[in-house]
């Protein structure tokens, strides 16, 4: 069965396992305070894209549709398992600034590497508008609704009392809009859901191969995720990394490793419809369900609670690069100079949280 894998598969396969045993080896020999951060870190991207992959395999079997939500909700498991166990080990702020670090990630420096690679390479590249400017403006309403409790707890409404009560009535109001959106994603314009091309389907991998190692990668995300939590704190303080740029930029960048390749390759493919659809589609089902779900299982999992106050800082850029990747798609073509900006933006932002 495992004849069906391609050479590169079969190395991320490989590199995956070596890099797994090694997060455990490091761990439990406490081999110092940066080698099992970095391990666990290394080991955790690989096995995001093996989920990745085999989601996208899987997605294949069960229609266009139904793809792009599979991998929607298991591309994100190693980041929902980072945060599950940072929030048990009351590593709240790092948790805020992995979530709206992910979407910062994909809605500025993935985007904007994609502009940039897939625009040296072809040239100006052309999209389709309406796929794109829904996702955006889906994404400008998402934020508009994560910044209201910041608002709520800055200007010290009433309600700030209640803010844990509210920031679960916003997560289930998410949640609903989540909901109500799977029948357009699913019917009414499949090709927002297509994360592969159909040309690259050929060499499609067996229904059981792409099961097996969804689950194994899965579980194998689970304990690293662990260590990785576990090897965060003593590594941040050795490099005199603050927690708010930890999760920020480290975590956000490992738990999104499968969009973040996929997206960069599908525009230097000339694919840019594609590559568009990941990218936008995995900010905003970050900020539809990952952010929702975690605020609801931080209230039975122990440890600290989750809510959606922010600090002013994050919710402004939240909203910014909601809003400039909404004005960029809007004229339905990309240059490489919009990556570059977008690139440029990304670094002066998060540089902001080098201090903390």
């Amino acid at each position: 069965m495992l004849a069906v894998l391609t050479k590169k598969d079969r190395t991320v396969l490989l590199l995956a396992i070596v890099a797994t045993i090694g997060a455990f080896v490091t761990t439990k020999i406490q081999a110092g305070e940066i080698i099992p951060f970095v391990a666990a870190a290394a080991a955790l991207s690989l096995l995001a894209m093996i989920v990745g992959e085999a989601t996208d395999h899987l997605g294949s079997k069960l229609g266009p549709g139904a793809t792009g939500v599979l991998q929607s909700a298991l591309g994100n498991l190693p980041e929902l398992f980072v945060c599950i166990f940072a929030l048990r080990a009351g590593l709240v702020e790092v948790v805020k600034g992995a979530l709206i670090g992910s979407i910062l990630a994909n809605s500025m420096l993935v985007l904007g590497v994609a502009m940039l690679a897939g625009g040296i390479k072809n040239g100006t590249q052309r999209f389709g508008k309406g796929s794109p400017r829904m996702m955006s403006t889906l994404m400008l309403l998402a934020s508009a609704a994560l910044v209201v409790p910041t608002l709520i707890s800055t200007l010290h409404t009433p309600a700030e009392k209640h803010v844990q009560s509210y920031s679960t009535a916003v997560a289930i109001v998410l949640l609903i809009v989540f909901g109500c959106s799977l029948p357009f994603f699913l019917k009414r314009d499949p090709e927002l859901s297509v994360t592969r091309p159909p040309e690259d389907t050929h060499h499609a991998w067996p229904l059981g191969l792409s099961v097996g190692l969804l689950a194994l990668s899965g579980v194998g995300a689970a304990f690293v995720s662990e260590w990785f939590v576990s090897a965060l704190e003593p590594a941040t303080k050795a490099m005199g990394i603050s927690q708010a740029f930890s999760g920020l930029v480290v975590v956000a960048i490992a738990g999104n490793a499968i969009e973040n390749f996929v997206g960069i390759q599908l525009a230097v493919a000339n694919k840019m419809d594609y590559a568009l659809s990941v990218i936008l589609n995995s900010s905003l089902q970050i900020a539809l369900a990952l952010i929702p779900i975690l605020v609801l299982l931080s209230m039975v999992i122990g440890g600290a609670a989750l809510n959606l106050v922010f600090s002013p800082l994050l919710v402004v850029a939240l909203i910014l690069s909601s809003l400039l990747s909404a004005f960029i798609v809007y004229d339905g073509e990309s240059l490489w100079i919009e990556g570059v900006a977008l690139i440029g933006l990304y670094a002066v932002i998060v540089s902001a949280f080098w201090w903390g």
